[in-house]
């Protein structure tokens, strides 16, 4: 498709593209400094993250143009392509990367179907929404809603991705809560949850199994072995101070105490090299990041838009979330992305991919400024 620029200009969103652009910046200069300790063999994947960059934002710009009403037929049919790339996955077609099998090669590249699956899943969900969100109360309804979420989960879990299944998990929840309109169906289900995660516990898990969730929730318990990521982790976010050490001149990440310094634990060289000012900016570009979404979302012109906003919103906060509450230790290390700032070019490019759909929302838009 040919871009119209003079078109694509047009009531273009600055508030949502130039925080993405100082994000991707931020995690661009993070990865540099890891890479400087290193040595110039391990700059190959700052120059994937570039060119992840580029296509992302080739995406981004053919995404601002298309009408974002597209997306509920498309959706499907993605949500349908994305599953059949989970179940290859599993087979000898896909790769294992740290203990995972949810990868295919590529050969310079590697791709993760999951990052496809969340965006598709947010798809169909809207779209459910806009269909039969108003007066969604129906036994046939609530299961539609539950299946489409549980059988990608299921194929997750079997990788095994367990911070992945969590995002497709609390992407289904939030977007049922938003749904339902009857209380009691809702209490109903996460009460059905939670005395599955009961029976689970007290029933079916091995006593080595529980040691392992324990010690996943709880890292202090095992310093020296599951534990001691998290633990490198807190030194490297305590000692920045305010102003940090400086790019490249940080401890942790230059020496190597800090595991996955430039996916996972990123926010952690981050916040030793650039201190406390460095992770307020972080802070300050989402938060203004998600103020426009959610300004986009209460102005949104029909159900689909709205509920895309919200649950696009919902897949941010819970990275951001998640991934920082494991680098300061509140939470356990689940191998959630920092989105726009990590390393890695699935999630980066379809983070890049859904904010390009809202910027067109905002566009189309019936309601004026």
């Amino acid at each position: 498709m040919k871009l119209n620029f003079y078109k694509l200009l047009d009531k273009f969103d600055w508030f949502i593209f130039l925080p993405m652009l100082l994000l991707i910046a931020f995690g661009l200069a993070a990865i540099y400094s890891v890479a400087l300790g290193r040595g110039t063999g391990e700059f190959i994947n700052f120059n994937k993250q570039l060119i992840f960059i580029a296509i992302g934002l080739i995406i981004f710009l053919a995404a601002a143009q298309i009408n974002y009403r597209s997306w509920q037929k498309i959706g499907w049919a993605g949500y349908l392509v994305s599953l059949l790339l989970l179940i290859l996955v599993l087979t000898p077609l896909g790769s294992t990367i740290r203990g995972s099998r949810g990868w295919f090669n590529l050969g310079i590249f590697s791709f993760q179907p999951v990052e496809l699956m969340k965006v598709f899943l947010i798809m169909v969900l809207a779209d459910i929404a806009r269909r039969y969100g108003r007066t969604i109360h129906k036994f046939r309804h609530l299961m539609s809603i539950g299946v489409l979420a549980l059988v990608p989960l299921a194929l997750v879990m079997l990788q095994p991705d367990f911070g992945s299944a969590l995002v497709l998990f609390f992407i289904w929840l939030i977007s049922f809560i938003l749904m339902v309109k009857n209380k009691w169906q809702m209490l109903l289900v996460i009460g059905g949850i939670g005395i599955l995660l009961l029976s689970s516990w007290l029933f079916v898990f091995k006593d080595y199994q529980k040691d392992r969730v324990i010690t996943f929730f709880n890292p202090n318990l095992d310093p020296l072995g599951r534990g001691y990521n998290v633990q490198q982790s807190v030194i490297a976010v305590g000692s920045g101070g305010l102003f940090g050490k400086g790019l490249s001149f940080g401890s942790q990440s230059q020496l190597k105490f800090i595991p996955e310094s430039q996916t996972d634990f990123i926010f952690s060289v981050i916040a030793e090299e650039l201190g406390l000012v460095g992770v307020l900016f972080i802070l300050a570009f989402f938060s203004l990041l998600f103020y426009r979404i959610y300004k986009i979302a209460i102005r949104a012109p029909d159900d689909f838009s709205l509920f895309f906003c919200l649950l696009v919103l919902a897949l941010l906060f819970i990275h951001i979330f998640i991934n920082i509450g494991m680098c300061i230790g509140l939470l356990p290390v689940t191998g959630i992305s920092l989105p726009l700032v990590s390393y890695g070019g699935s999630f980066l490019v379809t983070i890049i991919f859904i904010l390009g759909i809202i910027i067109n929302i905002n566009k189309n838009k019936i309601i004026p400024r």
